[in-house]
């Protein structure tokens, strides 16, 4: 045997001791992910053609979903959970990507510090921030109606979670300063790493600072973008915690959303199978969009 074959013997035995130690270590997360998350999702599919309660299995095949979009409820829950996202993600990006070109821009202390202040809502309890912001937008003794009444803007109280007109885009306003505390983070870490050499070489051939950023920086931070983008996305089709300590879905379901009316149907009124088809849906108009945003930012990083 020569000692090319030895060496070449012992090369695919390293590679298998090698892959084996790789799966080992990967095992503890396959069975979480398998079994917190795969086996779920196929139980929520099946579930879903059954009327299924505390005390009914049925097989009713796909009433449930023809139930689903005869459902004016939950017809407004899909318009108000599309409203949040459309309104909500695209100003995140903005924002998170203005405050965070600007935070660069600063001393490495003052950048740590203006980091810290924007990631505080996101480490912060959903509970402890909801009640300020309760605080906030109560009729009697709230901050928002005592500045804008001192301003002369209204002249009486506004009930801003109890009126129909209002209750949504306070809702989004919560939710948008929850959000960019992490985008801002991620922004700031990605301009750090741009090429500055090609940053230097644009200034010296007489490049304008938006030029700069389009062609040279924008493309650098694209997947993290990308990844904002798509989380993003998710968090506000997954909105529910706000709901349930401000409003509810109220009043008259102006802030109901897809994921607290299907906790509402499954966990309040016991009808776990409709709750499952409602989730299905969901994830499907989630697929959706993520695959959209994909293929969009593809086609114009290329």
């Amino acid at each position: 045997m020569t000692g090319k074959t030895v060496r070449s013997q012992r090369s695919r035995v390293l590679v298998r001791r090698e892959t084996f130690s790789s799966y080992m270590f990967l095992l503890p997360s396959l069975v979480f992910f398998l079994g917190f998350v795969v086996v779920p999702m196929a139980m929520c599919l099946v579930n879903s053609f059954f009327r299924y309660t505390s005390t009914e299995f049925t097989f009713i095949g796909f009433d449930n979903y023809a139930r689903m979009f005869a459902d004016p409820v939950f017809i407004k829950a899909l318009q108000n959970t599309v409203l949040i996202v459309i309104v909500s993600v695209p100003v995140v990006m903005v924002f998170s990507l203005w405050v965070g070109s600007a935070i660069y821009k600063m001393s490495q202390r003052w950048t740590s510090f203006m980091r810290c202040v924007f990631y505080l809502p996101v480490v912060t309890g959903t509970v402890a921030v909801t009640v300020v912001w309760k605080w906030m937008f109560s009729q009697y003794t709230g901050i928002f109606n005592y500045v804008l009444k001192s301003a002369g803007i209204i002249e009486k109280n506004v009930s801003w979670l109890g009126n129909d007109k209002t209750a949504i885009w306070c809702i989004i306003l919560i939710l948008f300063t929850t959000s960019i505390g992490q985008p801002i983070v991620l922004y700031v870490s990605a301009l750090g790493n741009v090429d500055q050499s090609l940053v230097e070489a644009a200034d010296v051939d007489g490049a304008t600072d938006l030029q700069v950023f389009w062609k040279i920086k924008w493309p650098q931070i694209m997947p993290t973008t990308l990844y904002i983008l798509v989380i993003t996305t998710i968090n506000s089709f997954q909105c529910f915690a706000l709901i349930q300590l401000l409003t509810s879905g109220g009043p008259n379901n102006s802030t109901q959303t897809i994921m607290y009316y299907i906790y509402y149907q499954a966990f309040k009124l016991d009808q776990f199978g409709y709750g499952n088809a409602m989730g299905i849906i969901l994830a499907i108009i989630i697929a959706v969009f993520s695959a959209v945003q994909f293929r969009v930012a593809k086609s114009g990083n290329e």
